[in-house]
């Protein structure tokens, strides 16, 4: 077991949490630093500010006060437990005493200190309890407020005859019975300044952004012939998510009638400034020259680059926001996908979206109307997969831990359940792949190697410990190379058949953190690494990655955005914290034809009952403060 390490500075409350786990030492730190620098020394609310930092590195944007009691002790996945204390037990003050202290606390409201106010306090309405903010995120959020009302007050102006007309040229083949989600989404993103297109795996994200920018594109060539054409950019939170929807979009271009198309990460997007005072090229006092900004995988958008970006927006930008809002959010604080999908919507009737739209055709439910209203739309139409995946996809999502035990019980060939020690099915499918891959790496088939690759993937919550990443890349591993699906006797750091993950970015060689490859022999005898890039794979030196890994299992945190023929799923104990539902569903929706659950059903139901807590105010009607 790891020890917990006390801050020396903690005393009283703070200190009794620290060494219980509740609180780690940083969050102890910075609160004792924010109550000398505000003069204040009450008990409460350096303890509540204590918490809300916490709150903030669990990926929350701010406390509920309310819910405080319900905030467990820190599990370290390096360890299988944390320290046996039930955080029920511990002394946890009485919340209206908390508020009171808070209310009249100079963090809160100033002091003689000074104007620093490092804390915000949101009272209750009607949509929930007192939330506790770090100033700067209470800011950020308010950014996104503010741009979101401003943008949803106008509407584009829209020639709806050539809309229509390019509408029916891009959605001409129906899809099947009820409303073409897809189509409503690219009617939305042309009569709105800001549209959210949500959907899980499959539903046909990407060729819906394709056709979307094709609409824009020739609405203006034919409503605007004088005006240049639209500057349109394209951008992800990561490099390997870019890369994706770069060719995503570009394989498409030729059949709906685009221009060659860049993506970029929001970060080179913005403008990455390092060692300046203004950390981004691009701010609200120089705005992005873009006519439209799509942003594929915004669930992984955590709510600070979120607010970089609406602040860096013109108001007649349109700006079309992606993603799955059930997978995993940011690693940084923030689910602001999330929160835009199931928060309140700012709505002014739109006529044109109505005539775009063909009544009969809608079948939408009320909900729907209301959302489409504030440019809200979900794809529900999968593609990727069907049957017992998709079920049980939909189980977990719904949090049916019944029936998504069931699924699994029942098996099949779509979805099957092993016990930890069960690890036949799993070793045969690692040593298929890998010799798969191998075979057609040797061959120099980088094509074959880079599909073999993708036939299968181990999938671990943890980095560490007995359910985690390094334990199982190293057993599978062993698996591949006693199948002599391995290093070759005498051969160096790289061989035929080796399969590699980059961890770090190199935009110049076109390398992305994320990516996967395979190690490939070439005509000649040397060795490249293939990396998969649209319908041709990109061979570079080995020896030009920024930084690589061979793997053989990654976290399934990595592997959002990817596919796999069959995923296995390693599960920890019940009682790991990151063990969530979302995580579950991530990890599930990965599969195009089999899903392998390893672990017991009392994991599968911990999963699916306990869902990430990332509290924050975006998703309630809140006036500024």
């Amino acid at each position: 077991m790891t020890s917990i390490q006390v801050a020396q500075r903690g005393t009283g409350r703070l200190r009794e949490f620290n060494e219980a786990g509740v609180l780690s030492a940083a969050d102890v730190h910075v609160a004792v630093r924010l109550g000398r620098l505000g003069r204040e020394t009450n008990d409460d609310v350096l303890f509540a500010t204590a918490l809300a930092v916490r709150a903030i590195r669990s990926g929350s944007v701010c406390l509920e006060l309310a819910r405080m009691r319900e905030i467990g002790v820190d599990v370290d996945e390096n360890r299988d437990t944390a320290t046996g204390i039930d955080p029920a037990m511990l002394p946890w003050p009485d919340l209206d005493q908390v508020l009171v202290a808070l209310r009249k606390s100079p963090l809160i409201t100033g002091g003689q200190a000074g104007p620093l106010r490092p804390l915000r306090l949101v009272e209750a309405d009607a949509s929930g309890g007192p939330l506790l903010y770090l100033d700067r995120y209470f800011q950020q959020e308010q950014v996104l407020r503010r741009v979101l009302t401003e943008r949803a007050t106008t509407h584009p102006l829209v020639n709806v005859d050539i809309a229509r007309a390019e509408l029916d040229r891009l959605f001409a083949t129906p899809l099947g019975d009820g409303p073409d989600r897809q189509r409503v989404a690219a009617a939305l993103a042309a009569t709105h300044w800001t549209t959210v297109v949500a959907g899980g795996p499959g539903t046909g994200k990407t060729h819906t952004i394709a056709r979307i920018l094709a609409l824009l594109t020739a609405h203006r060539a034919k409503a605007t012939p004088k005006l240049p054409p639209l500057r349109i950019a394209l951008a992800a939170p990561t490099g390997k998510a870019a890369a994706r929807l770069q060719e995503a979009v570009r394989e498409q271009a030729a059949e709906v009638g685009l221009p060659e198309l860049t993506a970029s990460t929001l970060h080179r997007l913005l403008g990455w400034q390092r060692g300046r005072g203004t950390r981004f090229k691009h701010h609200e006092h120089n705005r992005l020259p873009y006519d439209v900004v799509v942003v594929d995988e915004t669930s992984m958008v955590s709510l600070t680059m979120m607010s970089h970006l609406f602040a860096a927006l013109r108001p007649d930008t349109r700006l079309v926001l992606v993603g799955d809002p059930d997978q995993l959010a940011s690693v940084d604080a923030g689910a602001v996908l999330a929160d835009l999908v199931a928060g309140p919507v700012s709505t002014t009737p739109n006529p044109a979206l109505s005539a775009l739209l063909d009544e009969p055709d809608q079948g939408l439910t009320a909900l729907e109307q209301h959302r489409l209203s504030g440019g809200i739309v979900r794809l529900t139409r999968g593609r990727r997969f069907g049957g017992r995946i998709a079920d049980l996809a939909v189980a977990v999502r719904a949090g049916d831990a019944d029936a998504a035990v069931e699924i699994l019980r029942a098996g099949g060939d779509e979805v099957s359940l092993c016990g930890a020690d069960e690890v036949a099915a799993v070793r045969a499918d690692v040593v298929a792949a890998a010799r798969a891959v191998t075979e057609a790496a040797v061959a120099g088939d980088a094509v074959g190697a880079l599909t073999a690759l993708e036939s299968h993937r181990l999938l671990c919550a943890h980095r560490q410990g007995p359910f985690g990443v390094a334990q199982w890349d190293r057993l599978a591993g062993e698996w591949a190379a006693a199948a002599g699906a391995g290093p070759e006797t005498g051969a160096g750091v790289w061989y035929p058949g080796q399969p590699l993950l980059v961890t770090a970015n190199d935009h110049e060689a076109r390398i992305y953190n994320g990516d996967t490859g395979v190690i490939v022999r070439q005509p000649d005898g040397s060795l490249r690494a293939a990396v998969q890039r649209g319908s041709e794979p990109y061979l570079v030196h080995p020896t030009q990655f920024p930084s690589v890994v061979t793997v053989f299992a990654m976290t399934i945190h990595r592997s959002q955005g990817s596919q796999y023929d069959t995923v296995s799923v390693v599960l920890p104990d019940p009682e790991s914290t990151l063990l969530t539902r979302e995580l579950l569903y991530t990890a599930i929706t990965r599969a195009r034809s089999h899903v392998r659950v390893i672990g017991g059903e009392e994991s599968i139901r911990a999963a699916i009952g306990r869902r990430v807590l990332r509290a924050s105010g975006l998703s309630r009607a809140m006036p500024e403060n």
